[in-house]
């Protein structure tokens, strides 16, 4: 991620506070304010849009009242405006009829009994051809925005799509961090047609979140970014800073037959067809969550249908994935799109909910509808995988073969190397305006070989370590942290930069810039290439032959060294993937004394850093005005120094732009929009789905579960995150940076652009997390609970197979080398057993099981640290346990 000094100047300065000549609507006219049990609202008096939403009693407003002035144009939306495309019966074309476009004061009329305001919209549709009645009411103590769309014509118009513009404060623009984080939201959708709604969570993350749920027979079937009309530059819509604002559509057929054509929209799409004289009302409701972690609890209150799914939406063609249903209607049938894609059948796991297995047969997306007794119908949208050890394989083979570069004639110095790749036309990138995706730099030109050496560290295969030795030891040299791409023809005079690419940006750096190594982020992946050859040189010796495994640990030292020595920028951020130093830090000291230096080095600079953070409540800053990298890193050293609050405060950060949602795209997908500008090919601002926030910012939430092993919603959406980046990857094993989530696109990008992180917040994280749930019994997330008796028997089969964690006693077993197959552990004796393998997939054999046990929290579950029975040889904190014909056990008690 890059970002030019001057434009992020421009982007945090630039602001216009003086009220602009007075728009359309309406604000010199004054307002109306309402309060209700749950919400204080209040109205702009002549177009009757929401111009604040707080909760009851609270200063937090829901609405970007403070930018109010400077949208109040026609074409910018507000809560409370409509948008149609409609056609009579006798016609084939569309007509767009949208409440702002041509905005005039409404028509008021009278209330009474449950109505707050009414009006009819009339005078503001920019058409006759429907009429529509907007009603604000309470119903049963719950706020509703209703709108009644009747036809006034002769025949029947057919109702293409439906929409109602959310409008809520995820305006960033020359803000304080502080103001930021203590008046903005983010906006999330379940795109689940009648179970569908959308958190509005308070980037605090310790606020109590809106919920909006559909009134009858008002579906969430698509989610639509409003290409708004900006009259005004002092908001930068569509920008870093505003990510811009969506729609709910109740309909979504016209899309589908224009824009949406070449798609598959998430759910099938509608039309109403509305006889002349009929009205039907479309609408939504206002629910207020305690908190984020209880927004599940808010929708089964209020009678919304509730799915929860094991381990998550994602799921791997070797998996039993579990479904949880709960709601007030039986289910009366399910199908699937495309046929065939799973099949499931009822379980028993839960007395409260209804459950269901779920079995994989294709890959790619599926979509689960399901359809209640009382007509509900609710969509689940999966991504099924390879097989989990196999997605990886093929990732790794994928990286270190089509995107291997060889052409030791090149003039820039990139191989060999594994270099950016281009899906759309098959080919390495080798040239591109921004210099860094071609040069081997930054997250975007980073990313494939980071990815290529993490993959290296959770399952090593000998010929592609061979390729990666000779990367570290030709291309990267030690500590390189630049771009070795350059726009300066004048230097390469054998090079022939492509005439059909402007060269002229900002982005097109010369050598000078290109070679600048002042900058933190390139130091992480450079520290995670030499540590994860340490750890295939220190576990599997055999497969290295051009240095030892001491000659990768001290460069990596060596590069964090080199990145806190006060010389390079971002060094006191948090950092992507910086997770890696604390693992790093945790073998130096596994490594005994020989190494003491060196981790009183590493911690003693992270110590700095940490301090600094500790002093400062919204310590998550970036290059970006504002950004979801910091907390990864800013959390792990504040948990290792022991600083609580910060800890907490971190916690609640990503739970605020990391929802949880029973959707494969949005689940544990943490906020990112603008990385395509600087890694994606197809570049524009929009709601990026699995892009590396997703790995990254499971980390802390995995890590919190451990040390609280009762919070299942830390578990359910950190495995979300985990599982995230495991769907980028291709039937063919290419992984692209992020799927495009606007309706028009519904894509992979093309290229692999800045994956890299992604798969390395991945590689740390995942497992196989066992649970005894509440609701729910025993369940295995990344593995399956194949009985449940005096002992709860589980496969192992998540990507790595080298964690599992029982959270009962809270431990954690994890291998340096080999792979946990099963897993047998009686709950009341607390005896373990576990069934190793020297290999699995296309991964090299370990000649020893190398076991570590820890318990993340002392005592817990009224047992101590397990320790294997029997002797065995203990090295660098690993117990060394041989394989015989390639297979292991070893007991704990």
């Amino acid at each position: 991620m890059i970002f030019p000094a001057l434009g992020l100047c421009l982007w945090l300065c630039l602001h216009v506070t003086r009220i602009r000549s007075q728009g359309t609507l309406g604000l010199q006219n004054g307002f109306t304010t309402f309060n209700t049990t749950t919400f204080n609202i209040q109205l702009v008096s002549d177009s009757q849009t929401a111009y604040s939403l707080r909760p009851s009693g609270s200063s937090f407003d829901f609405i970007p009242r403070d930018y109010m002035v400077n949208r109040q144009n026609n074409s910018q939306y507000h809560l409370g405006d409509i948008t149609i495309r409609a056609r009579l019966s006798s016609t084939s074309t569309w007509t767009t009829i949208d409440s702002s476009r041509s905005r005039q004061k409404v028509t008021a009329q009278s209330v009474s009994g449950n109505t707050l305001a009414k009006a009819s919209l009339a005078p503001t549709l920019n058409s006759t051809l429907l009429n529509v009645t907007r009603r604000w009411v309470v119903e049963d103590g719950v706020l509703q925005l209703l709108f009644d769309v009747n036809n006034p014509q002769t025949q029947n118009v057919i109702l293409g799509s439906v929409g109602a513009p959310l409008e809520f404060n995820n305006i960033f623009t020359a803000r304080t961090a502080a103001q930021t984080n203590t008046i903005c939201s983010l906006t999330d959708p379940y795109i689940g047609q009648d179970a569908g709604f959308v958190q509005v969570t308070p980037l605090l993350g310790n606020l109590p979140p809106l919920v909006v749920i559909p009134a009858s027979g008002s579906p969430l079937e698509g989610w639509h970014n409003l290409n708004e009309v900006s009259n005004e530059a002092s908001y930068w819509y569509d920008s870093q800073t505003f990510e811009g604002l969506y729609e709910w559509l109740f309909h979504t057929q016209a899309y589908a037959s224009q824009e949406w054509s070449s798609t598959t929209p998430w759910n099938a799409p509608t039309s109403y067809t509305l006889k002349p004289g009929e009205t039907r009302t479309y609408g939504l409701q206002f629910l207020l969550a305690d908190s984020i972690g209880t927004i599940e609890d808010t929708l089964i209150d209020a009678g919304h249908p509730v799915a929860a799914g094991v381990p998550g939406y994602i799921l791997p063609a070797d998996q039993t994935g579990k479904l949880f249903l709960r709601y007030s209607s039986a289910v009366q049938s399910i199908a699937v799109t495309p046929s065939g894609a799973l099949t499931w059948a009822t379980n028993s796991d839960s007395t409260s909910w209804t459950g269901y297995d779920l079995t994989a047969h294709s890959f790619g997306r599926a979509r689960l509808s399901i359809t209640y007794q009382d007509g509900t119908l609710q969509t689940i949208s999966y991504f099924i995988t390879h097989a989990a050890v196999t997605s990886i394989s093929d990732l790794g083979n994928f990286l270190t073969t089509s995107q291997w570069y060889t052409n030791q004639s090149d003039p820039f110095g990139r191989a060999p190397s594994v270099i950016s790749y281009d899906r759309e036309v098959n080919a390495i990138v080798l040239n591109d305006p921004r210099v860094w995706i071609a040069g081997l730099s930054d997250e975007a030109g980073a990313g494939s070989w980071l990815a290529a050496v993490m993959k290296e560290y959770l399952q090593p295969r000998a010929a592609e370590v061979a390729k990666l030795e000779q990367f570290i030891n030709s291309t990267v040299w030690g500590t390189r942290c630049q771009s070795v791409f350059y726009y300066q023809p004048a230097l390469v005079p054998g090079y022939t930069y492509p005439s059909s690419i402007n060269w002229g940006n900002w982005w097109s750096w010369d050598r000078a810039d290109a070679y600048d190594i002042g900058r933190a982020y390139d130091y992480v992946h450079v520290t995670a290439a030499h540590w994860a050859l340490y750890r295939v040189a220190r576990n599997y010796p055999d497969l290295v032959t051009v240095h030892t495994w001491d000659w990768y640990l001290s460069h990596a030292v060596t590069t964090v060294s080199a990145m806190t020595s006060g010389s390079v920028g971002y060094a006191d951020d948090g950092l992507m993937g910086e997770t890696v130093i604390k693992f790093l830090l945790d073998d130096l000291v596994r490594e005994g004394s020989d190494w003491a230096d060196e981790a009183s080095l590493v911690e003693s600079r992270m110590m700095s850093r940490q301090a600094r953070w500790a002093t400062e409540q919204y310590p998550f800053g970036s290059e970006m005005a504002w950004d979801s990298t910091g907390q990864e890193g800013v959390y792990a050293w504040s948990v290792h120094f022991n600083d609580t609050k910060t800890a907490t405060n971190t916690l609640n950060s990503i739970i605020a732009y990391q929802p949880l949602i029973p959707h494969w795209g949005y689940n544990g997908n943490a906020r990112r929009y603008w990385d395509n500008i600087y890694g994606g090919k197809l570049m524009r601002y929009e709601r990026m789905i699995h892009h590396y926030g997703s790995g990254l910012n499971a980390l802390p939430l995995i890590d919190a579960f451990q040390r609280d092993p009762d919070n299942y919603f830390f578990l359910r959406l950190a495995y979300g995150g985990l599982s995230g980046p495991t769907s980028n990857i291709d039937e063919g094993g290419f992984a692209s940076a992020s799927f495009h989530s606007f309706p028009d696109t519904m894509k992979w990008d093309a290229y692999s652009g800045d994956y890299g992180p992604n798969f390395s917040g991945h590689s740390m994280g995942i497992g196989t997390y066992i649970v005894n749930h509440p609701d729910f019994g025993w369940q295995a997330f990344g593995g399956h609970v194949v009985s449940v008796g005096t002992t709860i028997e589980v496969d192992v089969l998540d990507t790595g197979r080298r964690r599992v964690f029982i959270a009962p006693i809270a431990t954690m077993l994890s291998l340096d080398a080999g792979a946990f197959t099963h897993v047998a552990y009686n709950p009341t004796t607390h005896r373990v057993t576990v069934t190793m393998a020297s290999a699995v997939g296309q991964g090299a054999a370990a000649a020893n099981a190398r076991l570590v046990v820890k318990q993340t929290v002392s005592g817990y579950g009224g047992v101590g640290t397990l320790a294997v029975t029997g002797t065995h040889t203990v090295d660098a904190g690993a117990v060394v346990i041989p394989f015989s014909s390639g297979q292991a056990t070893a007991t704990l008690q």
